[in-house]
């Protein structure tokens, strides 16, 4: 899943709407070609063994000439020439053509014969569902068709005029003058067939419930536990990834990857914005509805964390394939989660996609809903990161230790098994927690921020610990409450229960942090200080861990290379 986001001047946006009666449609970007015919029926397969039988489906990318059509597209937009656009996406100018008439409330019509074609032979068939890439559909302004082209041929881009808008509300595609197809809009967008397919909830479920014996199994040696999870390819960083390309691009970039939620100042303004998305397909193939929601309130945290307001979310939502019950079961209790999670947390959904029939061979994926979330940051000054920054700053954590360790990055490490009951959340307290983050950053009470997530308490005090020289920590913690089934250690320390927050916090500021937090709702203990070169965690009188942050940090940062590495090998 890939997450863009875009900053535009609200009064300059231009809409995927075409108006104008008369108004020429213009094709611009690269020529058309077979490759991504079918792609968006292909996206909605299962595979096997004769999946690459499906390759023509799909697209062929190139990103060079993708940056000159989008800087060719913006200058023309920053004209008053272009009154509509859309990109050829999923079913290529069968969807852009059908949808910008749709939503102007009027006619398309246009000759494909007039479409620029990189392979010969295509009938009007190919052409209107090749999803070929670089391209984007114009609705111009009559009279202004020169101006137009001039920009296109100045980025060596084709912009050719392939039709133009017509009264009523048809799409009529002709082929060299002749009539090919002729639809009402409508039918092809807002009348679309709504499925009611039969859902089901999965046999067996309550033996998921139950947490695997190793989750009892007392914990002998937290220091070499604690080690081994940092490198999870889940837990582990991903600097092997984000290396490979320049986030320092446009200068826009204020929390370096890695370091938090991202975010990115608006130029010509003193705010910024922050960014996370987040899923986890171990909680919503126990719980899919507690599931999407824990995903929803992750990401909203982190970006709260970095001291930003959620101001919205999308989605990307990942099944197998939904003609199965107990898929469509998950898909609609994952919806229905999601609904609960936005309406609470005050965050509306802007857009999102789906991805169905998720499955090789027969084996569908975990369900795996991702939510990406946007926060506004009004001071981009009060800015927070997830590492400590310096010694001698207090440690405060935030939130309640549930005692919990259903569906864990533990639980699936001793056990390769995902087991027990997903983490619980209170969305109310979610969002006064979140709001309190906002607060204090705001009023530059904090000096980090960090949630607790994957791999617990442990894991988000080790990670607070890289990225700034590190910078030591000494904590002493609770002992998490007895649930059956699991050791109360390894709960206390790996167990991953929602909407918990480590913060750095000047000395001075303490008592501010733990009054508001007390006006918020939340939950709040001192458990220690930063500094020194060690982590060391304490619960209750016992130290259980203490280990060279250097140590931890090098396993953390080179364990997903040396992964990679061996499954390619």
């Amino acid at each position: 899943n890939m997450f863009c986001l875009g900053i535009a001047k609200h009064d300059a946006i231009v809409t995927g709407s075409a108006s104008g009666v008369g108004n020429p449609v213009y094709y611009v970007g690269a020529k058309t070609g077979r490759d991504g015919i079918h792609g968006a029926t292909m996206a909605s397969a299962e595979f096997d063994e004769k999946s690459a039988e499906k390759r023509p489906a799909v697209q062929v990318g190139d990103p060079f000439m993708e940056k000159l059509l989008l800087e060719a597209c913006l200058e023309v937009m920053a004209t008053d020439a272009c009154v509509g656009v859309q990109d050829m996406g999923a079913a290529g100018l069968t969807c852009s053509t059908s949808e910008t008439g749709a939503r102007g409330g009027v006619g398309v019509e246009i000759d494909v014969a007039k479409v620029p074609q990189r392979e010969t032979g295509m009938t009007p068939y190919e052409i209107m569902l090749s999803e070929s890439q670089e391209r984007m559909l114009l609705i111009v302004k009559k009279g202004r068709e020169a101006e137009v082209e001039r920009v296109f041929a100045k980025w060596d881009l084709h912009a050719v005029r392939i039709g133009e808008v017509t009264a009523g509300e048809r799409l009529r595609i002709l082929d060299h003058g002749t009539v090919v197809a002729d639809v009402p809009n409508r039918a092809l967008t807002d009348e679309a067939p709504v499925y009611r397919r039969p859902l089901e909830r999965p046999e067996g479920r309550e033996a998921l419930a139950v947490l695997p014996p190793e989750a009892a199994a007392p914990l002998t040696d937290a220091r070499a536990t604690l080690l081994a999870l940092l490198e999870r390819p889940g837990i582990a960083s991903k600097h092997w990834i984000y290396q490979q390309y320049d986030h320092m691009v446009r200068t826009n970039t204020i929390v370096p990857t890695g370091m938090g939620a991202g975010v990115v100042r608006v130029k010509g303004t003193n705010t910024a914005l922050a960014m996370s998305v987040d899923g986890n397909g171990r909680y919503c193939q126990l719980d899919p509805r507690r599931g999407t929601q824990l995903a929803l309130a992750e990401a909203a945290r982190n970006v709260a964390c970095a001291g930003g307001l959620p101001i919205g979310a999308t989605n990307c939502l990942n099944f197998g394939n939904p003609e199965r019950p107990e898929i469509m079961w998950q898909f609609s209790e994952a919806i229905a989660g999601l609904i609960d999670a936005c309406e609470t947390l005050e965050i509306p959904i802007t857009g999102g996609n789906v991805s169905l029939y998720n499955e090789t061979d027969g084996k569908p994926i975990l369900p795996t809903p991702v939510l990406g979330v946007v926060g506004l940051i009004e001071d981009a000054s009060r800015v927070r990161g997830r590492a400590f920054p310096a010694a001698g700053l207090e440690i405060v954590l935030l939130g309640e230790d549930r005692g919990e360790l259903g569906g864990s990055e533990y639980v699936k490490m001793v056990s390769g098994l995902v087991r027990g009951r997903a983490p619980d959340i209170d969305l109310g307290i979610e969002r006064e927690l979140q709001r309190l983050l906002v607060d204090l950053a705001a009023r530059g009470l904090t000096q980090s921020a960090h949630d607790c997530a994957e791999g617990g308490v442990a894991v988000t005090m080790a990670e607070c610990c890289f990225g700034t020289g590190g910078v030591g920590a000494d904590v002493t913690i609770d002992l998490a409450p007895a649930n059956r089934g699991m050791d109360r250690l390894a709960a206390t320390l790996f167990g991953e229960s929602a909407s918990r927050v480590v913060l750095a916090v000047d000395p001075r500021d303490v008592d501010e942090v733990l009054d508001s937090a007390e006006r918020f709702g939340i939950n709040a203990v001192q458990i220690g200080r930063t500094g020194g070169d060690v982590l060391r965690i304490r619960v209750g009188r016992d130290t259980v861990v203490e280990c060279a942050v250097a140590e931890a940090e090098r396993r953390w940062s080179q364990a997903l290379a040396t992964w990679l590495e061996g499954r390619a090998a």
